[in-house]
């Protein structure tokens, strides 16, 4: 399914024309209009998804697996040291295109791409009980 008024759908698609760098018959690899650094891709599913929750598992593999070329890529070409993978699932994680992406962003010592969060601490007693919480829904 494709939304008429979601901008990625177009993109994604060729209805709005984009620095495409890859495409298979699932997915368009373009690079972004406003890159955290040099060289930072989107991965857009050609048909809708709002976000990872209503993502096929055939799908996800083949985006998750499409990232890994993406990423050698991007590397390849720029020299990045490092590199993030982000995608981000509903506005309170950062989410503003509500078609589901993924960013490839290659990374460089000393800049100032802030992709972070301040690590908690939790009790081995109640990680446990999470953890057994989580998989009766897997």
């Amino acid at each position: 399914m494709k939304k008429d008024d979601c901008i990625f759908c177009k993109i994604a698609n060729g209805e709005i024309p984009s620095a495409t760098v890859y495409e298979t018959p699932e997915c368009r690899v373009i690079l972004d209009l406003a890159p955290a650094n040099q060289g930072h891709a989107l991965i857009l599913t050609k048909e809708h998804y709002d976000n990872i929750y209503q993502l096929d598992e055939e799908t996800a593999g083949k985006v998750f697996s499409l990232a890994t070329h993406v990423a050698k890529a991007v590397q390849e070409e720029t020299g990045c040291e490092g590199l993030n993978i982000v995608q981000n699932n509903g506005e309170v994680a950062g989410q503003t295109v509500h078609h589901f992406h993924m960013h490839v962003i290659p990374r460089h010592a000393g800049d100032d791409v802030q992709v972070t969060w301040k690590q908690g601490e939790t009790e081995s007693e109640s990680l446990k009980a999470l953890a057994d919480a989580i998989k009766k829904h897997i």
